[in-house]
């Protein structure tokens, strides 16, 4: 796996190496599994939440550049969080892609598990899960990327333990 992700940090503008490494390392010592693979558009690394099936976010080669896909289950105890988000950022959130699968079951595959209901700025959206989250890394948008895994993996982990009890 060091290898590969060796690998993976090469494709990695240089400038971006060192956040990459500063959230793999945040996520593998917060009980994160590192997940590769490589596909036509570049590597796909994922960080899947030990005791369950569940991934946290994934980076993603894009045109556009590098990206994190993220995987907000508990988005509603801290959609506030969103309203701080960059313009930019913010603006991507909304052209994201409609869940067809929350407007109607029946639209989209029902193997697809369903997307995010939230507030972004006072209005309510319904959008793709794979899709509404993914920004692209920045110097203006990398300090919201590491709190927006802050604020999952912590109620993640709050909820982990509240089931064990």
């Amino acid at each position: 796996m060091d290898e590969q992700f060796s690998m993976f940090m090469e494709t990695v503008e240089e400038r971006f190496r060192g956040f990459v490494s500063q959230i793999h390392e945040y996520l593998l010592g917060n009980g994160c599994k590192c997940d590769m693979k490589l596909q036509k558009s570049g590597y796909v690394v994922s960080y899947v939440l030990s005791g369950s099936q569940r991934t946290l976010a994934t980076f993603i080669s894009r045109k556009t550049g590098m990206k994190l896909r993220i995987y907000p289950e508990h988005i509603p105890e801290y959609q506030s969080f969103l309203d701080t988000l960059p313009e930019k950022v913010k603006k991507e959130i909304k052209k994201a892609s409609v869940c067809k699968r929350l407007i109607n079951p029946d639209d989209c595959n029902p193997k697809c598990m369903m997307g995010y209901t939230f507030m972004l700025e006072g209005e309510q959206y319904q959008k793709c899960r794979y899709m509404a989250f993914q920004p692209t890394l920045s110097e203006e948008n990398n300090p919201y990327i590491k709190q927006f895994l802050e604020k999952e993996l912590y109620c993640f982990l709050g909820e982990k333990l509240y089931n064990q009890v």
